[in-house]
């Protein structure tokens, strides 16, 4: 059971590792630690766990907060699978979307993204049949940068002086992909700017748009889902809830409402962190899962943080786009109402997705650039068992902060009048998206509530409400700071910021990480184990 530090609760005297998040990258990186025989403790300022992997439950349904899908992990030797059954040992079970996992929808026009390379070419041969050659350029394209990712990041566990030697060779081909847009990539291989909007269509996935994204990113995006898209059964939640049992076979924990004031640092070395309370808590390794920003500014000590710059590098990265999701909880259940498996994504008819999101932040009441409206309850088969005649949707949207910064400094569920009636505003127009596209659900709602990116910087603590931690445009990947080592012993990193957005981002950032901490080459034996598995259950 997890323990709340508000609570009576016995900490030991030290711990091997502590962490500060219970994001994915830390529950990743500490179930690896575990199984390698350190006592872990993760402290989570939030009075739930699971960073954007945790759901919230009100009026008798349930909704999870930053898992929509995730791909490849039907394919049982992909790298994201072999990770997810490791750290989980295999208790985490997956349900396939079916055979269409996203519908573009551009104007009037929709366009459907089947599973399986072949399919989802041949379908975008038959909206764009005069662009064949471009369209398998483009694919091929997508293969080659996402193959080359591995040597990219594998040199981040590298000691500095490794780096130094090696590093420029293992990220050369990759940074050949990432240094280049995303929309100048496409348009070198074809100038219609249809098919470029429809091939861009998943940039909501990262959050930048693709005249400001790196093409890296955007690959890594498209080839992580050409294989379909997959929900976790029992929901979002039961990642938490099949991870924390291999932390605490190893006697680990888990502490919620727990809030770190900084890291205690001694002679250049992390030993501990001092919490809110002034209590002190001590390990032999202490790794931050809060984002780079939130590390830096927040948990260094000044005087350490001017001595090494760290402040001064985050000039070199950008908070990622914010965003609103709009909650909603329907009577009836999922194939009552006809829900799809299929997530939406909705786009305006004129103007590529840069002018779009240009003229949306020039003027609010333009059109939402982007709405993607995604079906939870359909596509988690235990949904009916566990919520019968209930279902839900969730519709996400573009949210500048600036929009909400006069009441940043009010509490949540405490903003006052003015506020809700701005949440108000949004919501109705989101929902007549829904209605146009399923026009029988209107009448249907019984619940609806709207989280912004206040709601953002309240549970997850990034500044401006942030949905991917730092900005994926080509500048990122030249920074040679993003990676779990720092300059400080015994302190790591870890997180989508150390790797690229999102759940499987950060699921590999905490193997990076644990295998900085541990100078082993942690994914070679996470396979190999897989391989002696997966031959026992071939018996």
């Amino acid at each position: 059971m997890i323990q709340s530090y508000k609570k009576k609760y016995t900490l030991e005297d030290s711990y091997d590792v502590l962490m500060i998040g219970s994001g994915m990258g830390c529950l990743s990186a500490a179930s690896i630690l575990a199984k390698e025989g350190k006592k872990v403790l993760i402290l989570e300022r939030h009075y739930t766990a699971g960073g954007f992997t945790h759901v919230f439950k009100r009026r008798g349904y349930e909704w999870d907060v930053g898992i929509h899908y995730i791909g490849e992990v039907q394919r049982k030797n992909s790298p994201i699978r072999i990770l997810f059954d490791y750290i989980t040992n295999s208790k985490l079970e997956w349900a396939d979307m079916g055979r269409v996992y996203d519908r573009i929808i551009i104007g009037n026009k929709s366009y459907d993204f089947i599973k399986g390379v072949e399919n989802f070419k041949n379908k975008i041969y038959q909206y764009f049949p005069s662009e064949k050659e471009a369209i398998d350029k483009y694919i091929n394209l997508v293969f080659a940068s996402s193959k080359s990712m591995g040597k990219f990041y594998a040199s981040k566990v590298f000691p500095k002086f490794i780096d130094k030697i090696l590093g420029g060779f293992m990220k050369k081909e990759y940074l050949k992909y990432s240094n280049q847009t995303t929309y100048d990539v496409i348009s070198s291989l074809t100038k219609n700017e249809d098919l470029i909007k429809l091939l861009t269509a998943q940039y909501g996935d990262y959050g930048l748009t693709p005249k400001k994204s790196s093409f890296a990113m955007h690959a890594s995006v498209v080839k992580h889902y050409l294989g379909g898209g997959s929900f976790p059964i029992g929901g979002s939640s039961k990642i938490l809830d099949t991870i924390y049992p291999v932390i605490q076979k190893a006697s680990g924990t888990i502490l919620v409402s727990a809030e770190v004031k900084n890291i205690i640092i001694k002679k250049n070395v992390a030993i501990g962190v001092k919490m809110n309370d002034g209590k002190e808590i001590y390990a032999k390794t202490i790794i931050s899962g809060t984002g780079i920003f939130n590390t830096y500014k927040k948990l260094i000590p000044s005087d350490i943080s001017k001595k090494y710059e760290f402040e001064s590098r985050l000039n070199k990265v950008k908070p990622s786009v914010a965003h609103g999701c709009l909650y909603i909880g329907l009577n009836g259940s999922s194939k009552e109402l006809k829900l799809p498996k299929s997530n939406l994504w909705i786009y305006p008819d004129k103007g590529d997705h840069d002018k779009c999101v240009n003229d949306y932040l020039d003027n609010f009441n333009a059109p939402f650039p982007l709405v993607y409206i995604s079906f939870p309850s359909s596509k988690d088969p235990s949904w009916d068992d566990r919520y019968p005649g209930k279902s839900t949707i969730d519709i996400i949207t573009l949210l500048p902060f600036e929009l909400f910064s006069k009441w940043k400094s009010t509490k949540w569920m405490k903003r006052g009048n003015d506020y809700e009636k701005l949440k108000e505003t949004i919501s109705k127009r989101l929902l007549e998206h829904l209605y146009k596209h399923l026009p029988h659900l209107r009448g249907k709602i019984d619940h609806y509530e709207l989280s912004t990116p206040l709601s953002t910087k309240n549970f997850v603590n990034y500044k401006k409400g942030e949905l991917y931690g730092i900005d994926h445009d080509p500048n990122r990947f030249n920074q040679s700071f993003l990676k779990p080592r720092t300059e400080l012993k015994n302190f790591f990193l870890t997180g989508q910021d150390i790797v690229t957005a999102g759940v499987g981002g950060a699921l590999f950032a905490g193997l990076i990480t644990a295998s900085a901490v541990t100078g082993k080459n942690l994914l070679k034996k996470i396979r190999s184990t897989s391989k002696i598995t997966n031959t026992t259950d071939n018996k």
